[in-house]
């Protein structure tokens, strides 16, 4: 087996698959925020196009995907599965480590498997302007990219600390004609209520979602997409997943474990959705890894309960691990971990015991990154170092047992965009954050209730 093998390996997907379908339990609905009863379609007409709402609500165990989405992934997809056999060598481990490597897409990262989903959708439905809002960028960047070629205009609210840390973000959704605010901003109810009350506020994906949603809710003409933690942002990304066990099986390599970060949980779904259908199944018993930063502990220290998506509290309630919609991180250069929520269908398969959750600090995730990045030559974006760092601890404990297996990991994107976070790391300026006990304990007790 060798890297060419591989890379060569797979096709495009012609579907995406819920595993809503094959669940042995339902996940709990979203609730109306108002009425706290369960919300239906016609509640969420006003900021998503009818075709994304149908997938959201769907019960289908594989949806098509459109002719003219997959000629644009034809692009980039499929992506490359690679061997990381010099990684191997410099941890002397008898693990087989593998990378679905999507640094491939134009944009850099998974995002935009759902954009260019999303981009469609919003076209077809008459859609003149999306608003959205970004972490690190990513999603931003991809979105931008995606209504450029389905002649969508697009307004990125990024979150403000991620707007001062990566400029070139900026300039890539700018050069792909975004218009982008750094949040919270001065441009909406939401965002004035936040400075009015935090003047120095580094901004979070909860207020950044709130100003996003304001501003599609007002307008006719504009829809309100989001990169993350709805069903239907899970679905489109199962395409990475779909793609790896083809390559898997071709290179004679099934997974024992499959790794990947989550922040709202798309990439971690969209990779190991596909790989849990097999265990569901019982073809397989593959484990999955779950990895987040210590300083948004989402899934290992928050509540498994109804919360809001945003800090103005206008979406409707989910049912997910969440910190309390008004947690705003400590600014980690992993932007797009930065979420108080996680998405309820990642939840929920946690819950179920289908996967696991760790939370790792920031400078041990940079150490890894180095590590990956002088071994196999790719500079990983921070999000992904997270899923590097806790592959690295599996391949070590697979040397500490003697045990030979198989990891895969998801690369969700490159860090080429993001070498200031590098400069701090090599300097000596990265810090760790945890999460105060307390603060968490103020926010969950600030949820809404829901009998």
């Amino acid at each position: 087996m060798d890297k060419k093998t591989i890379l060569t390996e797979g096709s495009i997907p012609r579907r995406w698959y819920n595993i809503i379908a094959d669940l042995p339990e339902p996940p709990a609905p979203p609730l109306h925020p108002g009425t706290h009863e369960p919300a239906g379609p016609d509640d969420l007409v006003p900021i998503f196009p009818m075709g994304l709402i149908e997938q959201e609500a769907s019960g289908e165990r594989f949806i098509d995907i459109p002719e003219e989405v997959r000629e644009i992934y034809r692009i980039w997809r499929p992506t490359p599965l690679v061997r990381a056999t010099n990684l191997e060598k410099a941890l002397d481990t008898p693990a087989r480590i593998f990378f679905k490597y999507e640094g491939a897409s134009p944009s850099g990262s998974h995002k935009s498997n759902t954009a260019t989903a999303q981009a469609y959708y919003n076209k077809q439905a008459g859609v003149k302007r999306i608003a959205t809002e970004t972490g690190a960028g990513q999603w931003g960047s991809a979105l931008s990219l995606a209504c450029k070629l389905f002649g969508v205009d697009l307004t990125v609210y990024m979150v403000k600390v991620s707007y001062e840390q990566k400029p070139y973000r900026r300039s890539m959704m700018q050069l792909w004609g975004a218009e982008v605010y750094p949040s919270p901003s001065d441009r909406t109810e939401a965002g004035r209520k936040v400075l009015e009350e935090h003047p120095d506020s580094n901004g979070s994906l909860g207020i950044a979602i709130s100003e996003a949603i304001e501003v599609a809710a007002k307008d006719d003409d504009c829809k309100y997409s989001l990169g993350s933690v709805l069903n239907h942002v899970l679905l489109h990304q199962t395409i990475i997943g779909e793609e790896a066990i083809e390559q898997c099986e071709a290179a004679g390599a099934y997974p024992d474990v499959v790794v990947g970060c989550i922040g709202g949980g798309s990439s971690f779904a969209g990779i190991a959705f596909p790989f849990v259908r097999e265990v569901i199944e019982g073809k397989r018993s593959t484990r999955f890894v779950a990895v987040e930063p210590t300083a948004c502990p989402t899934v290992t220290k928050g509540e498994f309960t109804y919360d809001f998506g945003d800090i103005a509290q206008t979406t409707p309630l989910l049912k997910m691990h969440t910190l309390g919609h008004d947690f705003v991180p400590a600014g980690i250069h992993a932007g797009g971990l930065r979420y108080h929520g996680m998405a309820p269908l990642v939840s929920h398969v946690v819950e179920l015991g289908f996967m696991e959750a760790v939370a790792v600090p920031q400078t041990t995730c940079f150490d890894a990154a180095q590590l990956f990045a002088c071994t196999e030559g790719i500079i990983p974006a921070p999000e992904s170092a997270h899923a590097i760092r806790a592959t690295v601890d599996e391949a070590l404990r697979a040397k500490e047992e003697g045990a030979e297996r198989n990891i895969l990991f998801n690369l969700t994107g490159h860090g080429l965009l993001d070498l200031a976070s590098y400069d701090a790391y090599l300097s000596g300026q990265l810090q760790d954050h945890d999460h105060p006990e307390e603060a968490i304990a103020e926010a969950i007790a600030r949820l809404p209730k829901v009998d």
